[in-house]
């Protein structure tokens, strides 16, 4: 009896851990792993497949019997230890510093661009 709880209650922090960290924000896992599918890893994002897979089975009292637990088990305390590992600080300073360095490219190739056009102008 306590299994389907842990199932359901590792689901649900699985679920809270996408939202806080990744800021997908639907009810179920299935469609917040959907939307979060370009920001997770391959591996992590097929074993929360696999969580997500066994929600609606976990809400029936019959058919949560037939779940495989300790492989839920192992797959949630993976999917939860990459999302409890992302730093929102550091994603966002690397956000900007990429946003700055693409900026800093525009600036460098348009300058480059005017001095050509100088040049073959004559004006320089």
């Amino acid at each position: 009896m306590s299994d389907h709880t842990d199932v359901q209650t590792q689901i649900a922090q699985t679920l809270l851990l996408l939202r806080k960290k990744l800021g997908v924000r639907d009810k179920t896992l299935t469609a917040s792993i959907r939307k979060a599918k370009r920001r997770l890893p391959r591996r992590i994002y097929k074993q929360a497949l696999l969580l997500a897979n066994a929600e609606p089975m976990a809400a029936h009292p019959k058919l949560r019997l037939v779940l495989d637990t300790p492989k839920l088990a192992r797959a949630s305390e993976e999917v939860q230890e990459h999302l409890g590992r992302i730093n929102l600080a550091d994603r966002r300073w690397g956000w900007f510093l990429g946003m700055l360095g693409g900026l800093a490219f525009n600036v460098l190739a348009f300058s480059a661009l005017l001095l050509i056009f100088l040049l073959w102008q004559g004006l320089i």
